[in-house]
């Protein structure tokens, strides 16, 4: 599975997809760390991440669309499902190298709140929960990918769909409020949003999120070993 990872990342870079990845995700929270933070004076590095979930919907699909799809394509796949590893131990090599492909610019956002503490009043605690419950939000995001990618061989058609789900999940708290008040209130568990708002502005630690996260990662990463699953005994 190591091996699997290390490969894995190291082809995110070779293809170019890491590296947009990356300066997409850093370019923009640099924009916003300027806007919110660094000229209208908001103490709270929560409000850029905020406004960088919105990122998510064109990045996450250009790092992903080719984790799964590429090698099906290219009929490596075949490779993989025959090899002494595990179907599970390859979907969670190449989850892990898309989580450390994300860590990077994660990594970057941690010394924005040190930045902001050095000029004013900062809220380090509440930031860096934020930070945690962002980074689970895009653990999500990429296993949402690697699943789709894994339904196609193509490239394109996993960066749309990939783009479609994501765009549901992030519009989950206003779509179901055209649902019947019971049902509504059912779905309501399942809004990403309104957790994460938990942590960002509200200052809040939300367990019931970050089970959440935890699982919705939990449930695609199987799935995705389901889908591989299905076509090696097809």
């Amino acid at each position: 599975m190591i091996a699997i990872t290390k490969r894995e990342f190291k082809s995110s870079f070779n293809s170019m997809t890491g590296y947009i990845f990356v300066a997409i995700m850093i370019c923009f929270v640099g924009i916003y760390f300027m806007a919110f933070n660094l000229y209208s004076g908001y103490p709270q590095f929560a409000y850029t991440l905020l406004n960088m979930q919105t990122v998510f919907l064109f990045a996450v699909p250009i790092l992903t669309m080719r984790s799964m799809a590429e090698e099906r394509r290219t009929k490596t796949d075949q490779l993989l499902m025959t090899s002494p590893v595990s179907l599970s131990q390859v979907v969670l090599g190449k989850y892990l190298a898309l989580v450390g492909v994300f860590a990077i610019p994660m990594v970057l956002c941690c010394f924005c709140p040190i930045l902001i503490a050095a000029e004013n009043a900062a809220y380090l605690k509440s930031d860096y929960a934020s930070i945690f419950a962002f980074f689970l939000i895009g653990c999500v995001y990429l296993a949402v990918g690697l699943f789709i990618s894994s339904l196609t061989e193509s490239q394109v058609i996993a960066a749309v769909g990939t783009f479609g789900a994501l765009f549901v999940i992030y519009m989950w708290s206003g779509l179901i409020e055209f649902l019947p008040s019971f049902l509504s209130n059912l779905l309501a568990a399942f809004s990403f949003q309104e957790s994460f708002q938990n942590f960002a502005l509200y200052q809040v630690f939300d367990g019931k999120g970050v089970v959440l996260w935890l699982s919705m990662i939990f449930v695609f990463l199987f799935l995705t070993v389901q889908t591989l699953q299905k076509r090696r005994w097809s």
